[in-house]
């Protein structure tokens, strides 16, 4: 294991947002265990989301919804592409986002969430997983705010009613003789502010470090991996590092596999202005940091690039 750290956020904050800010820095990923997201709930959204991608191609398509640049909804295979690829990333996927009350400020931000009349209890188990998701993720910003040497609530009202999407995967099974090692989803950097990963346990994930090396990330079963995201780096002039990671097929019997996984991808609200923290600029270089721009303006930016806008 890598010098990644692995810490349980049900310790108090204080303990831990040292050495959950240095992984930060140092790799732009962290380990979280004792997250507070049931087990019963993982695996209840697991089995659910696999009953969802076995349903025939017809049935899944009927949710895709055209213009959307799958915010939500079914999103099939051959869609998206990692930014600078030549080619499609081999994976479908389903997007839970928020659902806000009509008249909602930001409801012209905010689609309202589809779900499939062919799976029961879906819709009950991912608003709940959604919620316990933004929870956990509350609580890693809190770390991360001490760290940074911020009050540790600064983050709540930059994430209150963010534009936040869970997204349902499923790489199907390779079959052929170049599965091993093959990449299942190209290198890349997440826009938004952080991510938090369920299903990273099954072999492939890696993170390209400082050095130029891909380092595989192994959590303990039920951990999230939690990585930063382009919009926190861009606040923090590069303190926290928006790393490039990729998921690869593991060799042997697991290469033939489908791997399913589960990310929550946590955004600032589409009105929070994205401007250097004073506390990340450089006395020595004060102009030396990207301008301001509204999350709204840098997520569309950001899903031009990779084909989903």
């Amino acid at each position: 294991m890598s010098d990644i750290a692995s810490v349980s956020i049900a310790r108090p904050l204080n303990e831990v947002a040292e050495e959950i800010g240095r992984s930060f820095e140092e790799y732009g990923f962290a380990v979280i265990r004792d997250h507070g997201i049931p087990q019963e709930l993982i695996d209840r959204a697991e089995a659910l989301s696999k009953q969802f991608f076995a349903l025939p191609a017809a049935t899944k398509q009927a949710y895709k919804i055209e213009g959307s640049g799958g915010a939500r909804g079914y999103t099939p295979f051959g869609v998206e592409r990692a930014k600078g690829a030549e080619v499609h990333d081999l994976k479908e996927f389903w997007h839970v986002g928020r659902d806000l009350p009509q008249g909602h400020a930001l409801a012209e931000f905010m689609a309202p969430n589809v779900w499939p009349d062919e799976v029961a209890g879906f819709e009950e188990a991912f608003s709940a997983l959604y919620a316990a998701f933004e929870a956990a993720g509350a609580r890693v910003l809190e770390a991360t705010a001490l760290h940074l040497g911020l009050p540790q609530g600064f983050f709540a009202p930059t994430v209150e009613d963010g534009n936040s999407v869970m997204r349902l995967l499923h790489y199907p099974p390779l079959q052929d003789k170049s599965a091993e090692g093959a990449i299942r989803a190209a290198a890349h950097g997440d826009i938004n502010t952080i991510t938090l990963l369920l299903g990273a346990e099954e072999a492939g994930l890696e993170l390209l470090t400082r050095q130029g090396e891909w380092l595989a990330i192994d959590p303990p079963a039920g951990a999230l991996v939690v990585n930063i995201g382009d919009m926190l780096d861009r606040l923090t002039n590069g303190r926290l590092r928006s790393t490039t990671h990729r998921v690869i097929n593991p060799v042997g019997e697991a290469a033939y596999r489908a791997r399913y996984s589960m990310p929550f991808f946590l955004h600032f609200r589409p009105d929070y202005t994205i401007e250097t923290l004073a506390e990340c600029i450089d006395p020595a270089r004060p102009d030396d940091h990207p301008e301001p721009i509204s999350s709204h303006d840098f997520l569309l930016q950001r899903l031009r690039e990779i084909n989903l806008a």
